[in-house]
């Protein structure tokens, strides 16, 4: 039986720009098995996905086989120089930029081999966009999110108060006085976030239709026309506003949804508990529960044809 003892932990240091280092989290045993590339979610890093003594998806994954490359986008975790008003990216950069040298840096670990990708809420919207006009190509085999949507289309009071009036109005106060958001001194999430990449992150949220900022590029329309790994989406009956059900099948048909798969993880379908929206992913139940379904969902697509998207397609 494999223990947490035996799972090895490292930091990599990515060079992005002249001055930003991106972080990578390693997790694996002796660094053997295929890739695991896990991104997480908006006012987030990557802590959601695992701790030091050896809980959370990434080590879940590592005790299965797995070699897991947990991200810390820019400015977020430990990557460095943390956000502050200086900090200029938005998500733009982190399609062009952060996306492309992770990758590249898991080639140069692994050679040029499938990877397998895990997100957390906004990370799969990242990781989508990502794979529908990819600046380094990669091979994907398959992917697994957990309450992954781009919109927020359902009405509750919950949502009003937690999207209308602290993400739209209380978040755009303080991030036109300060020049970011400090979510977690607001006490609104893990970690930071750019002026840009939260005024980035509000156009995806509210636009119908999936468009690039800058020239338009429509992302659904790309993924559509490409051959998209099979995906696992997966969300808890308790997350009633970031990743409601709804919302989450609206973002997996949007995509084509060629070969894919919905999982509302609830009691009413046989699951140990109603999770929400980040305990989905840090429940101490979720390594017997849920989790499994993951490792099945990857094993089951590690023969199928991979994607390696034409990185010069939809200009």
């Amino acid at each position: 039986m494999i223990k947490n003892q035996d799972i090895q932990q490292e930091s990599i240091y990515v060079q992005v720009t002249g001055t930003d280092l991106l972080h990578l989290r390693r997790i694996s045993i002796k660094h053997k098995g295929p890739p695991v590339l896990l991104v997480h979610g908006s006012i987030e890093n990557g802590k959601i996905f695992y701790t030091k003594s050896g809980k959370g998806f990434a080590s879940y994954m590592a005790r299965n086989g797995y070699d897991v490359f947990v991200a810390d986008l820019r400015g977020r975790g430990k990557s460095k120089p943390a956000i502050s008003r200086f900090s200029d990216f938005g998500l733009s950069h982190t399609l062009t930029e952060d996306f492309p040298a992770i990758i590249r840096q898991i080639k140069e670990l692994k050679g040029d081999v499938p990877q397998y990708w895990g997100a957390h809420s906004w990370g799969g919207v990242l990781m989508l966009a990502y794979l529908a006009r990819p600046a380094e190509p990669v091979q994907v085999q398959a992917m697994a999110f957990f309450g992954s949507k781009r919109r927020i289309s359902i009405r509750s009071l919950k949502k009003f108060v937690m999207v209308d009036v602290v993400w739209n109005w209380a978040s755009k106060v303080v991030v036109a006085a300060k020049g970011w958001l400090p979510a977690k001194h607001m006490r609104i999430g893990s970690d930071s976030e750019t002026r840009l990449t939260h005024s980035q992150t509000h156009d995806w949220v509210v636009q119908k239709k999936w468009l690039d900022w800058h020239n338009g590029f429509d992302y659904a329309a790309a993924l559509q026309s490409i051959n998209l790994p099979p995906a696992l989406y997966l969300t808890g009956a308790k997350d009633d506003v970031l990743g409601h059900p709804v919302d989450v099948e609206k973002l997996m048909q949007e995509t084509g949804c060629q070969n894919c798969e919905l999982k509302v993880i609830s009691k009413a379908n046989g699951n140990l508990h109603d999770y929400g929206h980040i305990d989905l992913l840090t429940h101490h139940d979720a390594q017997r529960d849920h989790f499994p379904m993951v490792l099945a969902w990857f094993r089951k697509n590690s023969y199928v044809a991979t994607l390696t998207p034409d990185s010069g397609s939809g200009e």
